[in-house]
């Protein structure tokens, strides 16, 4: 990829750059490397080390620094050395070529663009709120580490997500610091000229400017945008204040922003990517604007434009019910998009709509973001394997008669960017295991690895990790309390709370209803004897935000908060505020076991998780998301039977009892067995095979590399074949789709023959295309998939012509016979080398058969 634009320096005038070395010190800062590699936090340490450890921002050390201090750090020939030796590490690492260049060398692909609403990278640059930007950020991160050819696109909010307090009376209070650009680790892109990089999106009635900014993450770079401009008035300077903020209309306008305006700047960089991959629905609105460059620089349609550009968009879905997906009424999107579907796009407004519609025709019906990024795109997943069969259900409703195995959703399990989760202690003894390069590469020797460590150091790792937690426990709690006016004696006595030694638990997430963070709750006398065993004493980290607008998730805090406060519970239960990224290390590095108790099928993959797996902590969770697929009793322990229940009180009261009973019987007799050594020895197997098994399979190294094998690589393929001579390839996909529609009704069924011997069914269907080109279709014996195997998708060939009959014919195919004829049906799908049915095509026609699989019915229908 190349850039038009030169990324102009950041330095504001107040900083001393006159100082020799500032700008290296700078460069260093501005990277977010360091957020993962940590190679520099000893240079922050020495120039404010306090300042280093409230706020873990380097950019901001630099800035507050004296320059005394600077001056004299920068002129010991020790430190200098120390930064130029980063400096050299960091210019060879962005020279030599990584995994990706070694494995890829004659790669279609040059570079992805990964849209995403939210990024969580660093508690130093706070525009994340929880699960989709840690999937971001810990993706980005993973791309650079193996040299993947990936820019971010996302959103720079001058609020971001909202700050979390506790009150006197446990109830949640939501604040919104301002987040000051000139403090976070980001720069200013600029011109050649150097004027600051702007773009003029046009709203109705007014346009909005908007700035751009730059973030290093290693070899990836993230491109931001923010509305915060002086151009504009100041209702509009604040569209991009907040995350996850305000009404449908201000969030329509962010996701303009997003799509629209970061396909533009990519442009005005001179970034051209093959793959655009849109991380949820919120990005949906860059289909359009791709299109819209390939019409303007192809003289090419819209409808040809889109399948052109279609191929070589991705959709990642992260929602596991329908009532998450954003929606707009068609009044909204008018407002905001009327003129430029018809000045731009040059379509109805009716043929936008019905991209965003299940039924085009309902004039009520709302625009729906993933139904768009699904007609944009040429391929959508899943997050884990059993949110690829909830997502093929949510979406089947654009796959009429279409089998539920063929509604065209995969699924790409997340991964977490194990560098960046993992803690001091536990870096050393992988280190020591597999090596200090162990993720820029495979990880096929990793288990073997691990299993060689012995019982003494896991321990010890384990023992130092939760030490470690108690610390910083010790050092917050009292902050907290102080912050929400708790008197001085409350105030004192956690100044010593916890057991270093203590089995200790944590749960942390998103407090929400289908979360149920109220499990452990439901019979508190039994959880407070539980937890206060002196025997066996246990202890209990809480923390986690509800939206400022759900009341009933903010209950569940209060509730929590209450029982906190009770006499009994007190010295073993707490609930740490503000749960963000900083606190997540902590927790995730520290806690024996992590609980997680949603609803199944809602959560969509969960990766709070996978981030204890590194550390040697173990799960307790339901069987649901990423665990569905993780657990082996060998790993860790399950809640729940592995089926969805729905909002069912009487089977959570029944879940309750199952987790008390996992906790009383398995999780605290295994881990206070011990041995002559105090060594829990049943406990270290079951850490060494969740450490070993999981962790290399549930980090971003493998969940990216999937992504590239699966589909970057693919679509990259896909788009150049589709854009060359002007599109042309599109241009005869939408001649095949009209042609197909124009005279799909024509075809029909004749009669079936079936022949059955020792070992096999013969299948003779007659087929009747009047005048559609039978080489535009192909014609399939279908059988259901039983006992959780695949379904049977076998073509049939034409052996001969129907004597008489204009078009018509005989095809046939052999099965095999362990299955009766009566599974079999024929059908009819639309065919096109290189299109994706039924994702971008389809229509279907089944043969009327007594037998007929259930829900299956002749019908034609045409794509909307």
């Amino acid at each position: 990829m190349t850039e038009k634009t030169a990324v102009g320096s950041s330095m504001y005038n107040f900083l001393p750059r006159q100082i020799d070395g500032f700008d290296s010190l700078a460069e260093l800062a501005l990277d977010l490397h360091w957020s993962w590699n940590h190679s520099t936090d000893q240079v922050w340490r020495q120039l404010d080390s306090v300042l280093w450890e409230l706020t873990h921002n380097p950019w901001i050390v630099l800035q507050t620094v004296a320059r005394e201090k600077l001056v004299q750090l920068l002129s010991d020939p020790a430190f200098r050395g120390q930064i130029n030796a980063l400096l050299q590490s960091k210019k060879k690492t962005a020279e030599s070529p990584a995994w990706f260049q070694n494995n890829h060398p004659q790669s279609p692909l040059t570079c992805v663009a990964y849209f995403s609403m939210e990024f969580m990278l660093s508690e130093a640059l706070p525009i994340y709120s929880g699960g989709l930007g840690n999937v971001a950020g810990d993706q980005l991160k993973a791309a650079s580490d193996l040299g993947v050819p990936v820019v971010g696109v996302g959103l720079l909010y001058s609020q971001g997500y909202f700050r979390q307090v506790i009150d006197k009376d446990g109830a949640q209070e939501a604040i919104y610091p301002y987040n000051d650009p000139g403090q976070l680790p980001i720069t200013p892109l600029r011109q050649e000229n150097g004027e600051w990089l702007r773009l003029e999106i046009a709203l109705p009635g007014y346009s909005v400017w908007l700035r751009a900014w730059q973030v290093q993450v290693g070899r990836v770079k993230l491109y931001l945008l923010d509305s915060n401009d002086a151009a504009n008035i100041p209702v509009h300077r604040g569209i991009t204040s907040q995350l996850y903020g305000g009404t449908p209309e201000l969030r329509l306008k962010q996701e303009m922003l997003l799509g629209i305006g970061g396909w533009r700047l990519l442009e005005a960089l001179g970034i051209e990517p093959e793959v655009c991959h849109l991380n949820e629905g919120h990005a949906a609105f860059a289909v359009l604007e791709r299109s819209l460059s390939f019409m303007k620089k192809n003289g090419q349609p819209f409808d040809v434009a889109l399948a052109v550009t279609r191929a070589g968009n991705l959709f990642t879905t992260h929602t596991a019910v329908s009532a998450g997906f954003d929606r707009f009424s068609p009044e909204l999107i008018e407002q905001y998009l009327g003129r430029y579907t018809k000045e731009k796009l040059c379509i109805s407004f009716h043929d936008l709509l019905a991209l965003g519609r299940q039924n085009p025709e309902d004039d009520s019906e709302p625009f729906n973001m993933a139904y768009l990024a699904i007609r944009g795109s040429g391929a959508v997943n899943g997050v884990s394997r059993l949110h690829g069969e909830v997502s093929r259900h949510l979406f089947t409703s654009l796959f009429p008669n279409w089998p539920i195995d063929d509604v065209p959703v995969g699924h790409v399990t997340n991964g977490v960017h194990v560098p960046t989760w993992d803690s001091a202690a536990t870096d050393a003894l992988w280190t020591q295991a597999c090596g200090k390069d162990r993720w820029l590469g495979t990880t096929e020797t990793m288990e073997q690895n691990i299993r060689r460590v012995s019982d003494e150091n896991l321990w010890q790792m384990r023992i130092t990790n939760r030490k470690c937690l108690i610390e910083y426990v010790r050092e917050r709690l009292p902050r907290e309390l102080a912050a929400c006016g708790a008197d001085l004696q409350a105030i004192d006595r956690v100044k010593n709370i916890f057991n270093p030694n203590a089995l200790t638990l944590g749960f942390a997430r998103r407090f929400a209803t289908y979360k149920r963070p109220d499990l452990l709750l439901r019979d508190p006398e039994r959880l407070l004897r539980l937890l206060s065993d002196q025997k066996r004493p246990v202890q209990l980290i809480m923390a986690g935000k509800a939206h400022p607008a759900d009341k009933s998730g903010q209950a569940l805090i209060q509730e929590w908060i209450h029982f906190i406060r009770e006499a009994g519970a007190r010295d073993h239960v707490i609930f740490l505020s503000d749960y963000d990224m900083l606190l997540a290390e902590h927790l995730v590095r520290g806690v024996d076991v992590w609980i997680n108790t949603p609803r199944r099928p809602w959560e969509a993959s969960g990766t709070s998780g996978m981030k204890i797996l590194v550390n040697g902590g173990i799960n307790l969770s339901e069987l649901d998301g990423w665990w569905a697929e993780a657990y082996t009793p060998k790993v860790g322990w399950a809640l729940g039977d592995g089926r969805e229940h729905g909002v069912d009180v009487a089977w959570d009261t029944h879940e309750a009892e199952e987790l008390y009973e996992r906790l009383e019987n398995d999780v605290i007799p295994e881990f206070y067995k011990r041995n002559e050594r105090d060594m829990p020895i049943a406990w270290l197997v079951r850490m060494r095979e969740s450490m070993s098994c999981l962790t290399p399979q549930f980090s971003t190294n493998r969940t990216v590399r999937e992504y590239i094998d699966q589909h970057y690589l693919p679509a990259a393929t896909a788009y150049r074949q589709r854009s060359v001579d002007k599109g042309k390839v599109g241009k005869n996909i939408i001649n095949w789709e009209h042609n197909l529609k124009e005279k799909w009704g024509n075809i029909h069924f004749g009669d079936m023959k079936v022949e059955t011997n020792a070992n096999q069914h013969i299948f003779e269907v007659e087929v009747y295309f009047d005048d559609l080109d039978p080489n535009l279709v192909r014609v399939e014996l279908y059988a259901d998939g039983t006992n959780g195997n695949n379904p049977i998708r076998q073509e049939m060939k034409f052996i001969r012509s129907k004597v008489g009959q204009s078009r018509g014919g005989i095809y046939r195919t052999l099965v095999s016979s362990i299955r009766p004829e009566t599974d079999y049906t024929a059908r009819i799908i639309p065919f096109c080398d290189g299109v994706a049915v039924p994702l971008e095509m389809s229509p279907i026609l089944w043969q009327q058969r007594v037998n007929q699989p259930q829900g299956l019915q002749e019908a034609i229908y045409e794509r909307v």
